[in-house]
């Protein structure tokens, strides 16, 4: 029998006491799979909730709707009509810190309840020190007091409404409000698990000149490049982006040096520059905050127009070409992630599929297509989708993110089985892309937007995009949603087989079990050749094909 020294007495106390005041103590003892977390399925990336893999159909939140739950109120039953899942909604530090060192967390405890009640998770936006690169979500006590919480200055030496990342005093009291405001959700929501990840500020990035000239700013520009990001570019020499690869290869690859000894005097060595210290910041905000909760955490991006020099978008955030400084400088941030308000939708989804980063779109314009979503699901793996300022959407139970979002719930279960394998697909079209081929098993599928068919329905404007997904069920069965498009079917062998179509229903999920309904035959595949879903809706149907000579 074991027996109760007084020495060991006072140890079992001691680590009673620990985990009692510091529940990260806990996590380092556990595994994450009672947490929200991220884990490998296949080649891609899924969000693990309650210990199952959860799809993101998200909505976020106008910059101020959180600010005030009776403005919200009414909008709950909204989300539902919607089939949104998730709510991205901002949290505001002049609100939980309204004065120095007293915490109020009403609002975060009202945003939570009310998302408990109505079956929704929430992803929360830290609104700190950067908020579309400015600092107007800052508490007043630091705004008022611009010798403690110096500004970054214009080249100049014009001030500006940033607070610049190279003073310590700013970085300190940031990760202090966040790790305060993840130990609370960790006392109040670990075992409701209601909120499932946490985006660490928004849109960082400088302007309108590349690089921060406030005094401090321009004492770091005249040291050496740290260590840690010289090692990581020797480290990972040939897998550099091609943007970090050529800077410092075209001013000699060196392994020490100021920035623009190692970079060269350029706007992209000042933006790098920037990239590093926004990156550092981020990441000690962040891993003070995973020390109390550790959420899954990311960062989101202003994307760069074509042709844009750094400044005039906000220079250093997580962009593409920054990639390898972000993931040097920011090892606690898990991924980055962009907000695309640009027509090449799929491009820029695209460039965030890098090795170690998952892709998860965190806001879009709330009119871009729902079709958008599909592609990045089905093709890209991503973790979700989110529309902007969902609340004022109209027509709550019958727009088109309703429709959409209807198919994706049914869908969600074969979507998350067959993600990161080859049996699932997306496909997305416009009036620059109407035609795409996708391969599955032994089938080639020829999509096409459904104006390139003569006797399909067409609405005035512009040609809108469309798209879908594919699941393969078995060899020669398969499921197939989305809107707008028209598919055809070959052989992928080379014995001169025809594809037929077997047979076709259209049908929906109801708790998880198909439910046939039309078999659609005749005109409704065009006699055998096609398999059609219109534009103007969102659609289910199975089909099962056979081959013959």
């Amino acid at each position: 029998m074991m027996k109760f020294t007084p020495q060991r007495s006072l140890y079992l106390s001691l680590i009673a006491f620990i985990i009692l005041v510091h529940p990260a103590y806990l996590f380092s003892q556990t595994t994450n799979a009672t947490i929200p977390h991220l884990q490998k399925h296949g080649t891609t990336t899924q969000l693990i909730v309650g210990n199952k893999p959860f799809l993101i159909l998200g909505g976020e939140l106008g910059n101020s709707s959180a600010s005030n739950m009776e403005y919200l109120r009414p909008n709950w039953k909204n989300f539902r009509e919607m089939h949104v899942n998730t709510i991205l909604a901002p949290i505001y530090w002049d609100l939980i810190e309204p004065t120095e060192g007293n915490f109020d967390f009403v609002l975060v405890d009202s945003l939570i309840v009310n998302a408990r009640r109505n079956d929704l998770k929430l992803i929360l936006l830290w609104f700190g020190s950067w908020k579309n690169s400015m600092s107007c979500y800052v508490p007043s006590w630091i705004k008022t007091n611009q010798q403690r919480f110096p500004r970054a200055r214009t080249k100049d030496g014009k001030a500006l409404e940033i607070l610049t990342p190279f003073n310590n005093e700013n970085k300190t009291l940031d990760a202090r409000v966040f790790a305060t405001l993840m130990k609370h959700l960790y006392q109040f929501d670990r075992k409701q698990q209601t909120v499932i990840m946490v985006q660490v500020e928004n849109e960082i990035g400088m302007i309108a000149d590349a690089r921060d000239y406030n005094s401090e700013a321009n004492i770091f520009f005249t040291q050496q490049v740290p260590a840690e990001f010289i090692n990581y570019m020797q480290s990972n020499k040939s897998k550099l982006t091609p943007e970090l690869s050529a800077a410092w290869q075209n001013s000699g690859g060196k392994t020490s040096g100021t920035w623009e000894e190692v970079f060269g005097k350029s706007l992209q060595t000042d933006e790098l520059f920037m990239a590093w210290y926004f990156g550092q910041y981020t990441n000690v905000v962040a891993a003070a905050g995973k020390k109390e909760y550790p959420l899954p955490m990311f960062v989101n991006a202003a994307l760069n127009r074509t042709g844009y020099k750094p400044g005039q978008y906000p220079s250093g955030g997580p962009l593409p070409h920054l990639f390898d400084v972000w993931k040097a400088a920011a090892p606690n941030i898990d991924f980055l992630s962009p907000d695309i308000y640009f027509n090449n939708f799929a491009d820029w989804c695209i460039k965030y599929v890098q090795p170690g980063n998952p892709l998860f779109v965190p806001e879009v314009a709330n009119g871009q297509s729902i079709a958008n979503a599909y592609y990045a699901i089905a093709q890209l793996g991503a973790l979700g989708y989110s529309p902007f300022s969902i609340e004022s959407l109209e027509h709550p139970e019958d727009n088109s993110v309703s429709k959409g979002y209807a198919v994706l719930q049914q869908l969600s279960p074969l979507i998350l089985e067959h993600q990161g394998t080859n049996a699932l697909a997306g496909v997305l079209l416009d009036s620059a892309d109407q035609i795409e081929k996708i391969s599955l098993g032994e089938y080639v599928f020829t999509i096409k937007h459904e104006y390139s068919w003569a006797y399909a329905t067409r609405t005035s404007g512009e040609t809108p995009r469309v798209g879908g997904l594919i699941v393969m069920l078995s060899p020669n069965e398969f499921l197939i949603a989305g809107s707008g498009i028209i598919i055809t079917f070959e052989s992928c062998l080379s014995n001169d087989s025809i594809v037929g179509i077997d047979r076709m229903e259209e049908g929906k999920f109801i708790d998880g079990k198909w439910i046939a309904g039309r078999r659609m035959n005749g005109d409704q595949n065009h006699q055998g050749r096609h398999l059609h879903l219109p534009g103007g809706d969102f659609s289910i149907q199975k089909i099962k094909l056979y081959k013959y000579k």
